[in-house]
């Protein structure tokens, strides 16, 4: 039986967590800018932090199948809360890097140690569902940290650093105190946790993986681009965007929250999966023929449901064969999401350079190498038993 106080307590620590990464979101560009960074330094300055995140998740998500989820959990956000207290106090371009390195190393511990923590506390029926709710959670805390982030940035741009970091805290405390551990028995679990990280990348699993990677390249590279193409199509401003993205938040947040398990009981995890990949390529195609605010609301929304059922699928199909080694699969799964943020707006980039709507025509591409790539999964997955 599901255990739902420990999946609830999981939701709201993931939505505080969150609403704290995302207070810094429209903030950061100017603080870096006042400490003197140029454009190129300012898109280093993102990209290492997906770098940390890409190079500690699978050592975090390791640490956590043998120490347990909770230790884990509160290295990963108490760094989160340490490195926004650095950027509050940063007076330089090397404090800034200094606080997004930490901060990207040591967070890296959070998303893993959470997606194991929720295979932990559910069973195989109900592993989509509660993906789902911890995606929607993580989406709704995207949603309302950049409107106060915004909001504070008008006093003075180090105040939501320092917002965020006490918000961390605060969440590092409800953890200590409130969240239980998930793993009962650490010992057997440990003696389980040996196979070697070569070895799952050599299994079926590992086109899921990919699967992921190319989902969030997909992602990232619209997430680049976007304004720009707003901006030449129909007029939109940063006004405009922020609500453009946060409608798209909600609905990806809603289908997550409130219809991806019943989804998933119904048809299963690699029928709902392939229907994000259709409507997420379908939501590419539409975003090309964006003419004003409706429009644009409404085809980013259609693409941010494909594609936000997406990686609960794929945790849930990849933790319910990892069993006692959940940290372990979910930390690679970060990697390679994290691989997928630092080339996508490269991607993205350069692709628009040559003509507006490649980014959105390559996404398409993208959704139908997924496809491919879900069905290599279950045919290999099928015959080795892993599948029904």
């Amino acid at each position: 039986m599901q255990q739902r106080r420990p999946l609830l307590l999981l939701s709201i620590v993931m939505f505080f967590v969150m609403s704290g990464f995302g207070i810094i979101i429209p903030v950061l560009p100017f603080l870096a800018e006042e400490v003197g960074a140029t454009p190129l330094e300012l898109g280093l300055l993102m990209a290492v932090y997906s770098l940390m995140q890409l190079l500690f998740s699978p050592m975090w998500g390791q640490l956590s199948d043998r120490y347990g989820r909770k230790p884990v959990l509160l290295i990963g956000i108490t760094g989160l809360s340490l490195s926004f207290f650095l950027f509050s106090a940063a007076e330089t371009l090397m404090m800034l890097f200094i606080a997004r390195l930490l901060g990207g190393a040591l967070s890296a511990a959070a998303m893993p140690t959470v997606m194991a923590y929720a295979a932990d506390v559910t069973t195989p029926d109900e592993r989509g569902k509660a993906m789902g709710a911890i995606g929607a959670a993580t989406g709704l805390g995207f949603i309302c940290g950049p409107a106060i982030g915004g909001m504070f940035s008008q006093t003075n741009l180090q105040l939501p650093f320092a917002i965020a970091g006490a918000l961390s805290a605060a969440t590092a405390l409800f953890v200590w105190f409130v969240l239980p551990e998930s793993m009962r028995q650490p010992a057997a679990i440990r003696s389980t946790s040996r196979q070697p990280l070569g070895e799952m990348m050599r299994s079926p699993f590992l086109y899921l993986y990919l699967l992921q990677w190319t989902a969030t390249l997909a992602l990232a590279g619209l997430e680049a681009t976007f304004a720009y193409f707003a901006d030449r199509r129909a007029g939109l401003g940063s006004v405009e965007l922020g609500y453009i993205f946060m409608v798209m938040g909600i609905a990806s947040a809603f289908v997550q929250g409130a219809l991806l398990g019943r989804l998933i009981k119904r048809f299963g995890e690699g029928r709902v999966l392939q229907g994000g990949l259709v409507v997420s390529a379908l939501g590419f195609a539409s975003i090309l023929l964006v003419q004003d605010f409706w429009t644009a609301a409404l085809f980013l929304s259609i693409f941010g449901i494909g594609n936000g059922v997406i990686r609960p699928c794929v945790s849930s199909l990849i933790t319910k064969q990892a069993a006692g080694r959940q940290g372990r699969a979910a930390g690679l799964l970060s990697s390679f999401d994290s691989l997928g943020r630092i080339i996508g707006p490269i991607i993205g980039g350069g692709l628009f350079s040559y003509m507006a709507g490649l980014p959105y025509l390559f996404g398409i591409v993208l959704c139908l190498v997924g496809a491919g790539l879900y069905g290599l999964f279950a045919a290999r997955s099928q015959a080795r038993r892993l599948l029904p």
